[in-house]
């Protein structure tokens, strides 16, 4: 009876065993039918020095359920998205996940796609890095040293690999580690490892290292269906080589650009380098240093009839056009504000790429269409549809307003002219009192150093929480700062009294100053409770987002208030 117990429980063991192998089996073999039969690995340098790297699969056979590829890992921190799509159909896009183990291997930063309605036979997936990978040479600025991943990791046996490093026209190969800008492997091994570098030369600034924090685009819609441009920029060096000079990219139907500086002086005229893409050179009021900010408009007409079309209902019209596809740098933030002509009335808005991160503000008698997107590349392409409402009898609004405010003012006139006209003394004009240069320069002086403190102090919070100062240090700096700043409020407190005792126009700027200050007050304190919220989950992310880019517009809006105010100070005193 123990005999044929034990040989039961054996057979047993065994039957299991058997089913478990053969299930394993089946899926390896579910998961492995495909094959690798060609890769295109493109490499492309834009022009602030952000990379994409596209990777062009074709395959054989069919992919389960998801797919697996990846970077040496030194390239994970650089990593700032990852889009997979079909290679003949952008607008098919896969679920992305990010920083996946590669199967059992180390040493890899992994993403994982998956195909939910099954892989098409070619598919794309795209990465886009940052631009600490590019080195420019401090002794010749015009060569650079490019440090990349010459080949993709993937799972399986690629039986061709071709590589291609894209630069802008003019760049010739120095040196490196990949024999040219094209290359290519044949039967490239299951999980390569391929740090490489390539060092090239290309002059004329084709290439600059910077970053481009902001672009907003304001696009005006007149009453006429006319389209005015506006693209404000607001940028920040990042090497040691002095930036004098920008390009920067316009619509296709753009015409006549004209920049200004953050203060609204007019800036020399755009210079057109390549006249095709609506490529211009913007030279800047005062050169950019290493990890300092500029800031700059371009404005612009649009051709509308591009653009604007009739509607489908009567009085009604229609926006439609793709942004942003022809930039060629890296983009962190980007908004646009669609502003309709006064007493229109928005019917509908369609922009799936949108993503949701959109609203609308509606003053008295005009609305505005705001969308926000975060990180854009050239190969994005933001659609929009925007269908509004508008009656021409609105043509005659401010005629109309302007004729009532020109009767009331003239029966006014009428009235106290009739009237019987007392005896009138002579009497003293009052003047406001003359405030001394020196009043003034210190005013301006001390005010834009306790600019500089904020800033600095902004600049410390950063770096504290970034972890790259302790925070012992840190609060011996914040403390240093503080007690500066004290100093400054005080004497800046004596003289703005002086000058608002002075009266006129000091009087007036005063209280502007005041009411400026009064303005970033609140946006800071709005700008912590949404982090708060944020925290404990009372938002989302994308919510999030878009209030702290209207909050930061707002801002700045509100410096540059305060930094024209300075200057008309500092010019009286020329």
């Amino acid at each position: 009876m123990k005999k044929a117990a034990l040989a039961l429980t054996i057979s047993t063991v065994a039957m299991i065993l058997l089913v478990s192998i053969s299930y394993n089996l089946k899926v390896v073999e579910a998961s492995s039918d495909y094959d690798i039969e060609h890769v295109d690995h493109t490499v492309k340098i834009m022009y602030n020095g952000y990379i994409v790297i596209n990777d062009t699969i074709r395959i054989s056979g069919q992919i389960s359920a998801s797919f697996l590829l990846g970077l040496p890992h030194k390239y994970g921190p650089h990593v700032l998205r990852c889009l997979a799509y079909d290679a003949h159909d952008r607008s098919n896009t896969f679920p992305v996940t990010l920083n996946v183990p590669l199967e059992d291997r180390a040493g890899f930063y992994g993403v994982k796609i998956d195909f939910p309605q099954g892989a098409p036979q070619v598919f794309s997936i795209e990465f886009v890095l940052s631009n600490d990978l590019l080195m420019q040479d401090l002794g010749d600025p015009s060569e650079f040293t490019l440090d990349f991943p010459a080949f993709p990791s993937l799972t399986k046996v690629a039986a061709v690999c071709n590589g291609s490093i894209l630069f802008p026209d003019g760049a010739y190969y120095v040196g490196g580690a990949v024999p040219a800008f094209n290359y290519s492997a044949e039967n490239l091994a299951a999980f390569t490892y391929d740090p490489s570098n390539v060092a090239f030369s290309i002059g004329n600034e084709k290439i600059q290292i910077f970053d481009i924090k902001r672009l907003n685009r304001e696009i005006a819609i007149n009453e006429f269906g006319q389209l005015s441009c506006s693209d404000s920029y607001y940028i920040t060096n990042k090497v040691s080589k002095t930036m004098v000079s920008v390009e920067v990219v316009l619509p296709s139907n753009a015409s006549d650009p004209v920049a200004e500086d953050q203060f609204g002086r007019m800036m020399s005229q755009p210079i057109p380098t390549s006249v095709t893409q609506r490529i211009y050179r913007i030279n800047l009021t005062l050169p950019v240093e290493n990890n300092r900010s500029a800031r700059f408009t371009v404005s612009y007409d649009l051709a509308s009839e591009a653009y604007v079309k009739l509607g489908k209902e009567a009085n009604s019209f229609a926006f439609n056009a793709t942004l942003f596809q022809e930039l060629n740098y890296y983009v962190e933030q980007a908004s646009i504000d669609f502003v309709l002509p006064e007493g229109a009335r928005l019917l509908n808005f369609e922009g799936a790429s949108v993503g949701g991160l959109y609203g609308i503000r509606r003053s008295v008698f005009q609305e505005t269409v705001s969308i926000g997107r975060q990180g854009i590349v050239s190969l994005d392409s933001l659609a929009v549809g925007i269908t509004y409402e508008y009656n021409p009898l609105w043509l005659a609004f401010r005629p109309t307003m302007w004729i009532w405010a020109l009767a009331v003012v003239g029966c006014v006139v009428v009235v106290l002219w009739r009237r019987p006209r007392a005896p009138v003394g002579v009497g003293v004009p009052s003047k406001a009192l003359r405030v001394r240069p020196e009043y003034v320069k210190s005013f301006v002086d001390s005010y834009e150093e306790k600019m500089k403190i904020l800033f600095e102090i902004d600049s410390l919070e950063t770096k504290v929480q970034k972890g790259r100062i302790p925070r012992r240090r840190y609060k011996v700096q914040r403390k240093t700062l503080e007690m500066r700043l004290s100093t400054l409020s005080r004497t800046l407190a004596e003289v703005k009294e002086r000058m608002r005792s002075a009266g006129g126009h000091y009087s007036d700027l005063m209280r502007q100053l005041e009411i400026a200050e009064t303005e970033i007050n609140e946006v800071e304190a709005n700008v912590k409770s949404i982090d708060a919220r944020h925290s404990r989950g009372e938002i989302s992310l994308e919510t999030y987002r878009k209030l702290l880019g209207d909050y930061q517009r707002r801002k700045e809006k509100v410096k540059t208030t305060i930094n024209g105010i300075l200057l008309r100070l500092r010019e009286e005193i020329r």
